[in-house]
């Protein structure tokens, strides 16, 4: 429950200001034109201007109005379905004129119209409407009573407050709610001010009073905290109790406790509760991280139940420190699976400064399990230890060696990159080879400096072993950039054939358009003629699936075309332009059709690109005939549309409209328009077409309003 903030403009401060500062001519110009624009607003309620106009002119008094615009504002009030509209312009117009015109329209109105002239009273907390709120606090309709109870209980003066004291009691059963919520508004005013006395006089009026549970949960939590350390009792008394919606108001209670005085309380509610609600109640000490009683939450984290060790090792992951560090290692390392799990991930994000510092410190003298999962720590919590991790590297236990090289793969220095290529290049343990090419690579592509990480990766392929050589270029692939592109370019084009194979293999998969033109190249000058299909058809993948100007892209195609000398890669290009249809890859498409062993395919392409163009809204049949398409003989056998049985025979209309094209243009863009009504109305449809191509024999089928163009028949 809040206090809504008094709306209002302070004469004295408005005073101030005048006599503090000499208006600049722009503050005059804008006052100027606020006054213009509140003529212009006024004059629209004064006109015959429909509802609806009047209604936005209302809103722009809000923003431009002032006391000139309340006696217009205040004669739309009775009207229904403008009287929300002007109040909304009255709520926040500075001056008496506003709150008097609501005063005199709430004693005129009755109904809703009386509800929502009370509420915006309420809103501007006019201390002059208490004598007829508190009229209205007894009226028969009990909206509006209801109504009068809250605006009292936001305006929240002595006189307020005293009518809704006395009328809770006196009021009837329907009107009390309002009644208490008035109450709880004026007590909140009063603890805050300071008089937390009377508040929880207030407060305790309430929750003894005969009203719904929501208000005597809204009254409790202010009896507690009114009373602040003296509240603490009835707190714990609801740790204890039976009531679910009390035991949750207590949790939330708890997290808004003012200083550190309820926190020596919580340990003890946490031993007498249940191990459900001991789970709620360490979370709740959690989020007061500044006072938690840091030992109780460790001590819950050592013993006692498994699911309140286990809210309290979560807990730790936001409240603990380097103290908690020793029993939450000796935890994870421990029996119980679920408890070691749990330690592990705060472990990892246990706060404070020195928790790090601690860690490396531990590692010389750790052993075992704890030895292992401190080398964990370091790579989880980026702990710069990389001579102390080192040393790890010549442990016995496959196992430790590899955390060791994991922890180095989270946390070297591009400067320490050298110690993982070293692990990579020559392993003092083969056993150890892959996870050490994994840490390397993990290092490798998190570095800021993806050159200069590229740079030493490149020197390092120059004086590894042929096993280690195709790992560094997998490497090098995935850090990207100029220097890894040029290096595997080079390697591509080497002489060893194991390099070619690596090196063109990564280059096709290369997820960047800047490998284009070493793609291009390799396809014309790769060592072996298998390299060069490769190269080639990793370009035509470029060309599929970046995004580029389609200029770019058809020249693309077209070198790939000059290249090509088998007619896999030549279909896999005419399936790019297919993909990206575009006036230049069409023209490419037909020039293909010249090629014999590519007509079938390139004469398909050629009508998929015209059919998607057509659907941008591109002339086809000039599109086709300028792209150099031969003319064909169509002849349309037979064509229906429509859905299951409902078919309609529309042969005759698609004769007429057959040119020398494998393409069929309609009068309209509609099927149902075209062909002179719907055959099944709601009903999705289609259009099946037999017909004949240079005379072959095929058979077609359309969705709704689909483009018509006919494939070549094989």
């Amino acid at each position: 429950m809040y206090i809504t903030p008094k709306i209002t403009c302070s004469a004295v401060l408005l005073a101030a200001l005048v006599l503090t500062f000499t208006p600049s001519a722009h503050a005059v110009d804008d006052a100027n034109a606020a006054a213009e624009k509140e003529k212009e607003l006024i004059a629209v309620l004064r006109s015959d201007a429909p509802t609806a106009e009047k209604a936005i002119a209302c809103k722009g008094l809000a923003i431009h109005g002032s006391s000139n615009a309340v006696p217009d504002l205040a004669r739309l009030l009775k009207n229904p379905q403008l009287s929300s509209w002007a109040r909304i312009a009255l709520e926040v117009i500075p001056g008496e004129a506003s709150d008097d015109a609501l005063r005199k329209a709430a004693d005129s109105l009755n109904g809703l119209l009386l509800v929502g002239t009370i509420n915006s009273i309420g809103v501007r907390e006019d201390p002059e409407a208490i004598d007829l709120l508190k009229r209205k606090l007894y009226d028969t309709d009990a909206e509006v009573a209801s109504a009068a109870a809250v605006a009292m209980g936001h305006i929240g003066n002595d006189a307020a407050t005293k009518a809704l004291r006395a009328g809770l009691a006196a009021v009837p059963a329907k009107v009390r709610s309002a009644v208490a919520e008035g109450c709880i508004l004026c007590a909140e005013r009063l603890h805050k001010k300071g008089d937390t006395v009377v508040a929880a006089e207030i407060y305790d009026d309430v929750r003894n009073a005969d009203v719904p549970k929501q208000r005597i949960l809204e009254a409790t939590r202010g009896a507690i905290l009114a009373r602040n350390q003296n509240g603490i009792p009835l707190l714990l008394e609801l740790f204890q109790t039976n009531d679910k919606a009390m035991f949750q108001l207590a949790l939330g209670t708890v997290r808004e406790y003012p200083g550190n005085t309820v926190d020596p309380f919580l340990p003890e509610a946490v031993t007498r509760a249940t191990p459900e609600r001991a789970v709620l109640i360490i979370q709740a000490m959690a989020d007061r991280p500044k006072y938690v009683d840091l030992p109780a939450v460790l001590k819950a984290a050592e013993q006692g139940p498994k699911q309140v060790r286990l809210s309290a090792i979560d807990a730790l992951r936001r409240v603990g420190d380097g103290s908690c560090l020793s029993t939450l290692l000796e935890i994870a390392v421990g029996a119980d699976p679920e408890l070691a799990q749990a330690a592990k991930v705060t472990l990892a994000d246990l706060p404070g400064q020195n928790v790090s510092r601690e860690v490396v410190g531990l590692l010389p003298t750790s052993k075992g399990k704890t030895h292992m999962l401190l080398l964990q720590l370091v790579g989880q919590r980026r702990i710069n230890a990389v001579e102390e991790v080192e040393k790890a590297l010549a442990h016995r236990d496959k196992s430790v060696r590899s955390a060791a090289l994991i922890a180095l793969g989270e946390t070297v220095s591009l400067k320490k990159l050298d110690v993982l290529i070293s692990q990579v290049l020559a392993p003092r343990n083969s056993a150890d080879a892959t996870v050490a090419r994994q840490a390397l690579k993990t290092a490798s592509v998190r570095m800021p400096d993806r050159e200069g990480c590229a740079a030493k990766l490149a020197s390092a392929l120059q004086r590894s072993s042929p096993g280690s050589k195709t790992a560094l270029l997998e490497i090098l692939s995935d850090v990207g950039g100029k220097k890894a592109l040029q290096t595997l370019a080079t390697a591509a084009k080497s002489k060893d054939p194991q390099l070619q194979d690596d090196a063109s293999r990564l280059l096709g998969k290369w997820n960047d358009l800047d490998v284009a033109p070493v793609l291009l190249d390799l396809a014309k000058t790769a060592p072996a003629e298998k390299y060069k299909i490769r190269a080639l058809r990793g370009y035509i993948g470029v060309a599929r699936k970046f995004a580029m100007p389609e200029q770019q892209r058809v020249e693309m195609c077209q070198n790939a075309f000059n290249v090509a000398t088998r007619t896999d890669e030549q279909k896999l290009l005419l399936d790019v332009l297919k993909l990206h249809a575009s006036p230049q890859g069409l023209r490419l498409a037909t020039k293909a059709m010249g090629t014999r062993a590519l007509k079938p395919e390139a004469t398909q392409a050629a009508l998929a690109i015209a059919q998607k163009l057509g659907g941008k809204g591109v002339n086809m049949k000039q599109l086709l005939s300028g792209a150099g398409l031969n003319n064909v003989k169509l002849e349309i056998i037979k064509a229906e549309y429509g859905a299951g049985a409902a078919q309609k025979d529309v042969t005759a209309v698609l004769r007429k409209r057959a040119s020398n094209l494998p393409l069929i243009t309609l009068a309209s863009t509609s099927y149902n328009t075209s062909f002179g009504g719907d055959p099944a109305p709601g009903v999705i449809k289609k259009l099946r077409i037999q017909y004949r191509i240079n005379g072959k024999a095929g058979e077609s089928s359309f969705a709704e309003n689909a483009l018509i163009v006919l494939p070549m028949p094989q």
